[in-house]
């Protein structure tokens, strides 16, 4: 299955730039995100939206652009990848960071991190109000989260907006009935895991086992949540959860905010922005 997908990636790639004077672009294809790369192409003047298309634009709802572009939408965690098959990539930052990229120092453009796609921390819909994800929040918006956040990446890279940090702990849960209760929680790796991994201490001293289970898509982790098979993820943006919860018929409960990844837009085989927007 994967060697097939990497075909068709290819061939997808091929075409893409057997068009002639064509700029092209590597964007990522799940809804959100997609518009989400769309946005910022436009707010460096590349190109003009359709108003009503909103965060889950696709290239149909382009009006106009600056330079004749070909869009190559490709998963998520795969755009990286394809740089050096392209002109430019827009990338997710926690696949960016993974493959070796700052998009405070290598971004040709980055989002502001004022913006509506804070990474937050899911459970399941009918575990929203239970003493154990009062815990998972308290220890995921501790202070040493916040700490951590702002020492590793103070280029700004990842942005903490949580805004009123713990101790690690919250004062209404009876920790002495969750001692010895084991729950898991599905990450993608850079910066999630070492978050969740700051977490898993935390808890640990009041006897509650956090297994940080690694992922590398934005899909499994609901499936994972939705099955049961895991309690609680944290990798996705709460538009990207709100649009899979709606388009999927999931019942998946954003409980708590944690940072923002600026999406930034990469050089592949050109770094000349000129080239998408006319300077």
């Amino acid at each position: 299955m994967k060697k097939w997908m990497a075909l068709l990636v290819a061939m997808v790639l091929t075409l893409a730039l057997a068009s002639a004077g064509a700029v092209t672009v590597a964007i990522p294809d799940d809804a959100t995100n997609e518009g989400r790369a769309l946005l910022l192409l436009q707010s460096i003047g590349a190109l003009t939206l359709d108003e009503a298309a909103g965060i889950t634009a696709t290239p149909k709802d382009v009006t106009s652009t600056k330079a004749e572009i070909e869009f190559i939408p490709v998963q998520a965690a795969t755009v990286a990848n394809n740089l050096q098959d392209v002109d430019f990539a827009i990338i997710n930052n926690n696949y960016a960071l993974d493959f070796g990229l700052n998009p405070a120092k290598e971004g040709l453009a980055i989002e502001s991190a004022d913006s509506p796609y804070s990474n937050v921390l899911c459970v399941k819909e009918e575990n929203r109000d239970s003493d154990l994800t009062k815990a998972l929040i308290a220890a995921f918006t501790a202070q040493q989260v916040v700490d951590y956040i702002a020492e590793t990446y103070a280029d700004g890279s990842v942005v903490s907006v949580i805004e009123n940090p713990t101790d690690g702990y919250d004062a209404s849960v009876d920790y002495d009935a969750l001692n010895g209760t084991k729950v898991s929680v599905a990450v993608t790796p850079v910066p999630h895991e070492a978050i969740a991994n700051i977490a898993r201490d935390i808890l640990a001293e009041k006897g509650i086992e956090l297994e940080v289970v690694e992922v590398t898509d934005y899909v499994t982790p609901n499936d994972f949540v939705e099955a049961g098979d895991v309690y609680a993820n944290f990798f996705a943006h709460t538009p990207y959860q709100e649009n899979f919860n709606a388009e999927n018929g999931t019942h998946i409960a954003i409980v708590a905010p944690i940072h923002v990844e600026p999406m930034a837009l990469y050089g592949g085989q050109s770094s000349d922005l000129s080239m998408l927007t006319g300077d």
